[in-house]
């Protein structure tokens, strides 16, 4: 029992910290947030004062022919209407304005967050899943506050507001409201719980749609090279019916709100209209007048219950969003810059000392074993590994995309921990093997180098990098509109235009992560020449399958499973490294098989 009492007080202070944390996101909408209820308020009490006016119309004017009492009383109606209109609209405007302001400040900070996280808080989200929380959420978040600002103070009124004129009229016959009232509370208790465990797990059928879009959208030329139309069909079938099926239960159990109230309604008017009409009928205290309002006050009050049942539906189901979202905003960079950080790099040489990392800090299995490198600034690195042997995640390590989790990385003489984050990475530039363009022209695409670069500098580093011959071949040239993701040029030409869009840069190190894998070796050995004699003072840093891409390196790393096998000049390599040897034989025609297979058939021999 008071297990299950810490845990209602556990996720209750969840949901008040959630609450506390999304409601800072309103700031300078918090003006409009304060009125829509004010306006509401006057506009309810408007709303209620006018059937009580109708009665004295009937008991007062027609009921004794007063017809100058109707119209007076007629005028201040049409006249209180107006002012209901003219607030109505007015708390409409406001909590229109409030809402989408917070959902806007809501996106903006999931969005910068997301810009501050490093690649291990990224692993700890779903691509799908934080595109969901940007979109979908966010909009359950924004109508769930509309109905909040609107709803939650108009409903709590016009209940209050008309339960007090029913029992100024009569107190007796009013006591009905408060019976069916109490039906209205039992049955809201009963179908919200059942109805928030399916919300819950809505949002991750969305999350599984969107993969699953994203995914075929995204390889839509593989899937139709390979004919798998109907195969992804089957998947985007599969993930929507899951979220149909489930979405139906959600609704199913709130389909059942509308007709328990309906059934509490016409009861309400039945016992209302008969015990009144005896009333009238004895003479026992109501007037006819009297009725018509107390029927008025019937729908005003059962329909501010049933506002109050939408409000905690689409708050139920927005919590559950809430706390997605939260999720996201609470999530700290694991990687930032330190206090007094240092703003320039030397050099750009690189030294890991007795380096250890894992990507589970704690209980992971290490991917690199105690790394003992030094490269000096300027120099041309070659590495060399079997798939899995952790190539990307010891460079990785140079531009602190990840940190490590024994030893130290230092470029330029110091840990890459002490540096400004923004400063190191602008001077380490990583060139991947599917590095991604952006939409945009060629020039926009290559300033992401270099906003400020000029045109002739584009075209210059585009030289080096080969890109300018094909560049020129396009009508537009520099200015080829580039598709998202650079759909519309082939992998050896995305891979140059990266390489060029690296060197604008300027860096101190230069890394290139297999990133001349789809172009022909001659135009890989004239990138090559043309960093080596261009720009002599950069680390140069290469990952490579091919022999050809390392065979001129001032020195060559080879790793085998996270750890060090060798690292020497590439003479000294083919003379005293097994694995290094059968990769230049598989690779030259000396020997035979894949690069994988020489792997390991070295560290076997080794």
């Amino acid at each position: 029992m008071n297990k299950e009492m810490n845990q209602e007080e556990k996720v209750h202070r969840s949901r008040k910290k959630t609450v506390y944390r999304l409601s800072g996101e309103i700031r300078q909408y918090k003006k409009d947030a304060l009125l829509s209820p004010l306006f509401t308020i006057f506009c309810v009490i408007l709303e209620i004062l006018i059937p009580y006016l109708t009665a004295s119309i009937i008991d007062q004017g027609i009921s004794v022919g007063d017809m100058g009492h109707v119209a007076r009383v007629g005028l201040l109606m049409a006249v209180m209407a107006a002012l209901a209109m003219v607030c109505g609209v007015q708390a409409g405007v406001h909590s229109s304005r409030a809402s989408t302001g917070f959902a806007s400040n809501l996106r903006m900070a999931m969005f910068e967050q997301i810009q501050a996280y490093s690649f291990a808080n990224i692993d700890k989200f779903s691509t799908a899943g934080l595109v969901t929380r940007l979109t979908t959420d966010v909009t359950n978040i924004q109508m769930a506050f509309q109905m909040i600002l609107m709803m939650c103070t108009r409903a709590p009124v016009t209940l209050i507001v008309a339960l007090i004129m029913a029992f100024s009229i009569n107190a007796k016959l009013s006591l009905v409201f408060l019976a069916v009232m109490i039906v209205l509370l039992i049955m809201l208790v009963i179908l919200v719980p059942m109805a928030m465990r399916y919300f819950r797990q809505m949002f991750k059928k969305y999350d599984a749609v969107n993969g699953v879009v994203k995914e075929n959208v995204g390889a839509i030329r593989v899937v139709k090279a390979f004919v798998r139309e109907k195969y992804e069909n089957s998947k985007f079938v599969h993930a929507v019916t899951d979220l149909y099926n489930n979405s139906v239960s959600a609704e199913r159990i709130i389909s059942l709100n509308m007709p328990v109230m309906m059934l509490c309604v016409y009861s309400c008017i039945l016992l209302i209209s008969w015990f009144g009409a005896n009333m009238i009928v004895s003479h026992t205290g109501l007037t006819t007048g009297e009725l018509t309002s107390l029927l008025s006050y019937v729908m005003n009050i059962l329909m501010s219950l049933m506002m109050l049942s939408m409000v905690f539906v689409m708050i139920t189901q927005s919590m559950a969003a809430a706390q997605r979202i939260e999720e996201v905003l609470e999530e700290q960079p694991e990687i930032v810059s330190p206090e007094q950080a240092v703003t320039e790099v030397k050099d750009g040489s690189i030294d890991f000392n007795h380096v250890s990392f894992s990507y589970k800090k704690r209980s992971g299995k290490p991917v690199l074993s105690d790394i003992d490198l030094h490269i000096h600034s300027g120099e041309t690195i070659g590495i060399l590994g079997g798939t899995g042997s952790s190539k990307s995640s010891l460079v990785s390590l140079i531009s602190r995309l990840y940190d490590v989790s024994e030893g130290d990385v230092r470029v330029g003489g110091v840990d890459v921990r002490r540096y400004d984050v923004e400063v190191l990475r602008n001077a380490v530039a990583v060139v991947l093997q599917n590095n991604v363009l952006f939409s945009g022209t060629i020039y926009d695409n290559l300033r992401w180098g270099d906003e400020n670069a000029t045109d002739e500098q584009c075209r210059e580093a585009c030289r080096l990098a080969c890109a300018d011959e094909f560049i020129e071949r396009f009508p537009q040239g520099y200015n080829t509109y580039i598709e998202r993701g650079g759909t519309n040029v082939s992998g050896g030409q995305k891979q140059r235009l990266c390489i060029a869009r690296a060197l604008l840069k300027k860096p101190k190190v230069l890394i290139l992560d297999d990133s001349t894998s789809a172009v022909d070796t001659a135009t890989d050995a004239r990138i090559r020449a043309a960093m080596r004699t261009h720009i002599p003072g950069t680390t140069k840093i290469i990952i490579a399958q091919r022999i050809s891409s390392v065979e001129d390196a001032d020195r060559v790393l080879v790793l085998d499973n996270g750890r060090i096998s060798a690292f020497d000049t590439p003479a000294r390599l083919l003379e005293t490294n097994p694995i290094y040897q059968e990769v230049y034989n598989s690779q030259t025609g000396s020997g035979s098989g894949d690069f994988d297979h020489a792997v390991m058939k070295g560290g076997d021999r080794a």
